[in-house]
């Protein structure tokens, strides 16, 4: 088995490579995620602005709901992409390592997640005004739950590419299994903001099982799928 690792880790940078540099030719997170997710913070300043206890309460739980929506964006993106342009049938003629392509998808689409959820974490300081208390938990958090909705992510991006009506199919199908991380980064966000009962870090634990175990389910179906689509 030792031999295979240099293989997929080689494999996987390529990838991650490749992917990093459509986002930064297309400027899709900039252009469109980042504009949406702020307008989602914005909306609920402006609707809650009158209860402000109430807006800060639920600060946790809307950044991490507007994460998902930016997740669910940028693999429609990607999916959209690798099916107009043929990208499965390429990798499979390459003879890259499925495994290999999908860590490198999931280490790319956690990069623009960090972006996007710095931006966001910034807008909500300023508009809600957060108090940032437990930053260790929150950054442990933070990449333990972005891991986490990566690795579902690139999952179900190549799953969907070559269905029609993916941009409805792929919400249905990831937003779902995406609620054991969303409870967990709420929860532990919560604490970390000094707004939530009792300690944060076996939320944060929950959320490392979590992103283990898909990370796990990815890497063991990464073949099958690659067949698949």
């Amino acid at each position: 088995m030792a031999w295979w690792w240099p293989t997929m880790l080689r494999d996987a940078w390529l990838v991650l490579r490749r992917d990093l540099r459509l986002e930064w030719r297309t400027r899709t997170t900039v252009n469109q995620v980042v504009p949406f997710v702020l307008a989602i913070v914005l909306l609920f300043a402006f609707a809650l602005d009158a209860d402000s206890a109430t807006l800060v309460r639920a600060s946790a739980g809307l950044f991490w709901i507007a994460v998902l929506f930016a997740a669910s964006m940028i693999v429609q993106r990607v999916a959209s992409v690798d099916q107009r342009d043929g990208v499965g049938d390429a990798l499979r003629m390459s003879g890259i390592d499925p495994a290999g392509a999908y860590i490198g998808r999931t280490l790319a689409l956690s990069a623009q997640l960090v972006v996007t959820e710095a931006v966001l974490g910034l807008a909500i300081v300023a508009f809600y005004g957060i108090d940032l208390r437990g930053l260790g938990l929150l950054a442990v958090t933070g990449g333990l739950a972005t891991l986490g909705i990566a690795a579902v992510g690139s999952i179900y991006g190549p799953l969907v590419a070559g269905i029609e009506g993916r941009e409805t199919v792929l919400p249905l199908l990831f937003l779902p299994v995406q609620a054991p991380v969303l409870l967990a980064a709420a929860r532990a966000s919560e604490v970390a903001l000094g707004r939530g009962v009792g300690s944060g870090w076996p939320w944060a634990a929950m959320l490392g099982m979590l992103a283990v175990i898909y990370l796990g389910i990815g890497v063991a179906t990464a073949s099958t799928l690659a067949e698949e689509t």
